[in-house]
């Protein structure tokens, strides 16, 4: 790839709180900004993730922070959990409440009956809280699309939810978006078995999407199966323009806007 190309980027969901960057984070950033990824929006997973995020968001100002509790952590919350995330998004580079939503995966039904009012009292009070703050969410689901929806749903023209590491078919996709929601396309897009998210991230609407890579998870081609990073977006970017044929310069500079109109980012 060309790094001499004149355009930024935004990677709209990472983790760059997790154990994988400890001894090299100064380095991550700076070659996610050697790719044109400017911004880099790292993720609350949890409490102790959160208050991270938000310090290492304070620290660099390429990082921005969202505050949130994973649907995996919503049975270890404290009672005072939404309280906690109040005072967090306080800090002006907390951009949205995330990543929240349910997750019933690789669950037993006798664990998902046990884990799915809690999973939902959790993701409701978060959006709640997006509401009363002026903040959009990060959402994640996995094997939870209509009990997502349904508990969505009444928040529609108020909160919007980025549906961040999208895999699902282009029908899904237009579904979110008619209500003013997002996708997110991470390498996945890359991979040469992708095809449903290969069709959906070269047909959905201009306007209606984002890149993010959600590391050190899902590197693109060709970084596979090594850890991923920040600067991996520009790979992940590249293919779908190449879907969409059109100018890496061109979804960048769509991207970012669309990005920009969704995330509180500072205005100064």
């Amino acid at each position: 790839m060309n790094l001499d190309d004149p355009f930024m980027l935004i990677d709209t969901h990472a983790h760059l709180t997790f154990k994988d960057f400890a001894d090299d984070l100064e380095g991550v950033i700076a070659r996610a900004a050697e790719a044109g990824v400017t911004r880099i929006i790292t993720i609350g997973t949890s409490l102790e993730s959160s208050r991270l995020a938000v310090e290492l968001a304070e620290k660099y100002p390429g990082a921005f922070a969202t505050v949130g509790i994973h649907p995996d952590n919503a049975v270890k919350v404290p009672p005072d959990f939404i309280a906690n995330l109040r005072a967090l998004a306080r800090s002006p580079r907390v951009v949205a409440i995330g990543e929240i939503g349910l997750d019933y995966f690789r669950r037993s039904q006798e664990r998902i009956v046990a884990e799915k009012s809690i999973q939902a009292a959790v993701f409701t009070q978060q959006l709640e809280l997006a509401g009363e703050l002026g903040l959009n969410v990060e959402i994640h689901e996995r094997d939870a699309w209509d009990d997502l929806l349904a508990l969505l749903a009444p928040f529609a023209g108020g909160v919007r939810g980025q549906f961040h590491c999208f895999s699902k078919s282009l029908a899904h996709a237009e579904a979110v978006i008619a209500h003013g929601h997002l996708v997110s396309f991470t390498g996945i897009a890359t991979f040469k078995n992708a095809s449903v998210v290969q069709d959906t991230a070269a047909r959905v609407s201009p306007g209606s999407f984002m890149v993010e890579t959600d590391c050190p998870y899902l590197a693109p081609v060709p970084f596979r199966g090594k850890r991923c990073e920040p600067a991996h977006t520009r790979a992940t970017a590249e293919h779908i323009a190449t879907l969409r044929g059109m100018p890496i310069a061109d979804l960048a500079a769509e991207t970012t806007a669309t990005a920009e109109s969704f995330f509180r980012f500072p205005t100064a």
